[in-house]
């Protein structure tokens, strides 16, 4: 997967320009800062940074991570320390996220877009515990990602015995790659997190799903 985002971190940002999907992004671009307004957080795989900008001038602090250095240095260019001196970005595992923020305490609320149907469905009860022992109590979290809509998604090619879905991406220098996508539905979604979380909701788009909670005080 780091190899796959590595390569493709040229063309990343091509998703964002579908035609399709541009009164969705529109309504993701505003909803999202009055999420985390006032509160310091951290972004999971924070990719190209596309979402960061929008929510950051409400932010105290973002730390943003990701695993591919070609990535971030996209997301550098789009956020210069100049004009969004509260935004940090660096190399980090979504597995074993920083243990805290630039202030030393833990963060108050988490991002990962996109992120959650690249996280085979074995490891997803092991993700969130590590995400929330990094977060305060109370902490607000959100998770976006793909719909699946026939033609303007990729094709599941294939299932595994876990029940996880990949589909086969071609990249424009000519190499294809399987890139593990699950598109789950609300329950279990909400099931997922339930053990955590109260306060949770649903957000549906066209093209798009937003979960949102908050921990447990």
């Amino acid at each position: 997967m780091q190899d796959y985002y590595a390569a493709r971190a040229g063309e990343y940002d091509q998703i964002y320009r579908k035609p399709e999907r541009q009164a969705d992004l529109r309504q993701m671009e505003a909803w999202l800062p009055g999420v985390f307004s006032g509160r310091s957080v951290l972004e999971i795989a924070c990719g190209t940074g596309y979402w960061t900008p929008f929510y950051a001038p409400h932010a105290t602090r973002v730390l943003g991570i990701d695993s591919a250095t070609e990535t971030l240095q996209i997301a550098r260019t789009r956020m210069p320390a100049a004009r969004f001196p509260q935004v940090q970005l660096q190399i980090g595992d979504a597995y074993q996220p920083p243990a805290h923020d630039a202030s030393g305490l833990p963060f108050e609320a988490a991002l990962a877009g996109f992120w959650w149907s690249h996280i085979p469905l074995e490891r997803i009860p092991a993700f969130l515990q590590s995400l929330h022992a990094v977060l305060q109590p109370g902490a607000r979290v959100v998770f976006m990602d793909n719909r699946y809509v026939p033609g303007s998604n990729t094709p599941i090619a294939e299932r595994d015995a876990a029940g996880n879905s990949y589909q086969l991406r071609p990249l424009a220098d000519g190499s294809v790659h399987r890139v593990l996508k699950n598109f789950p539905s609300r329950e279990q979604l909400l099931a997922a997190v339930a053990p955590w979380a109260y306060r949770s909701q649903h957000h549906v788009w066209d093209y798009f799903w937003a979960l949102e909670y908050e921990l447990h005080r």
